[in-house]
């Protein structure tokens, strides 16, 4: 009977312990059974190409929306382009982002598209190109994304629209590579004092930047320390640009300058050029793309709009674990603080 004591104890610490294991292996199974590589629909409608028009500013702006299989209202998320590109670029990132239930509208910025280069000789074109960051086609750009989500607020309340009803309007992410990075972080919370005003566009719950880039001589605090919404941040080792003599030290700023108060992330791709995160044909000279970057790309992007335009536990156990971890290469860098005060939902 003495013994009586000492057996209870043991037997409440077995089941103390095989409830522990449970529990972690439960939570484990949760995070392996979700994979945000995977597709959700086999099949994607193609793009809607169409142009809408800003009244206000007598401006046309090209779109190119991915529709998700199902016609319940799905999340959006708007996409910038680079420099000198179109609404036709890094498809790769609609394709899938729609075949895992979200809108995709992707925006084409007059002044600052392909029109700038292409009917201009070879050796012009970078001088064309460098001619269009100007601070007047950046206003446009920021004007451009609240334009567009006041037509695809329109269109979701005519009965009449094709898209009637197709879009979760209270759930909006922002995106961008490189000068459509800019563009994003105009929007989604950026100081920048050269503008004169804040361009922040409270209906976006959650951005990500490609190639991101601070702003002159401002401190990062002082450009970035205002953003109140989860932010992305997606460079490579070698991710600079010629128009503006970005480095990979400027891009890694924002990061830096990110208030404590949100979820933010940051992934430094190894070996990753500026057009590691398009698409296009790469030019003569270029090392080919590591294969691997745009799954990486696909697969936190894509957990990161789960968490927080989806409120996905699973995406947010995948993004914030090992798991992720275990998606990239050996030699990317990986880093994020989720805030305590954060609540984390959209």
């Amino acid at each position: 009977m003495k013994y009586l004591p000492v057996c209870l104890l043991l037997l409440l610490l077995l089941l103390l312990f095989c409830s522990c294991f449970q529990f972690t292996e439960s939570a484990h199974a949760e995070t392996k059974q979700y994979n945000p590589l995977q597709q959700l629909t086999k099949q994607t409608a193609p793009p809607i190409d169409l142009t809408i028009k800003d009244q206000k500013r007598n401006r046309d702006i090209p779109l190119r929306i991915y529709l998700p299989k199902s016609e319940q209202p799905a999340p959006v998320v708007l996409f910038s382009h680079g420099l000198g590109g179109a609404r036709t670029g890094s498809q790769y990132l609609g394709e899938h982002w729609s075949a895992r239930g979200y809108v995709v509208v992707y925006l084409q910025h007059a002044g600052s598209d392909e029109a700038v280069w292409k009917d201009v000789p070879l050796l012009q074109r970078l001088r064309a190109l460098k001619s269009a960051t100007t601070l007047q086609n950046t206003v446009d750009r920021y004007q451009d994304v609240s334009a567009v989500l006041d037509q695809l607020t329109q269109w979701n309340a005519d009965p009449q629209h094709q898209f009637h009803n197709r879009f979760d309007l209270d759930h909006i992410g922002m995106s961008g590579h490189s000068y459509g990075a800019v563009t994003t972080q105009g929007v989604s919370g950026q100081n920048w004092r050269l503008v004169g005003q804040r361009y922040t566009d409270p209906r976006i719950k959650a951005a990500v930047m490609f190639s991101p880039s601070s702003h002159g001589r401002a401190e990062p605090a002082d450009s970035f320390g205002q953003v109140s919404i989860p932010w992305m941040l997606l460079t490579g080792t070698k991710d600079t640009s010629p128009i503006n003599d970005t480095t990979v030290a400027d891009r890694r700023k924002v990061y830096q300058g990110l208030p404590d108060s949100i979820d933010k992330y940051e992934l430094v791709l190894f070996d990753a050029q500026h057009s590691a995160f398009s698409d296009g044909r790469q030019r003569r000279g270029q090392a080919r793309r590591n294969p691997n970057h745009h799954k990486s790309i696909l697969a936190v992007t894509t957990a990161f709009w789960d968490t927080y335009l989806r409120d996905s536990k699973q995406g947010r156990q995948w993004l914030q674990g090992i798991a992720c971890r275990q998606q990239l290469d050996p030699q990317d860098e990986w880093q994020l603080q989720v805030s305590k005060t954060a609540t984390g939902k959209p």
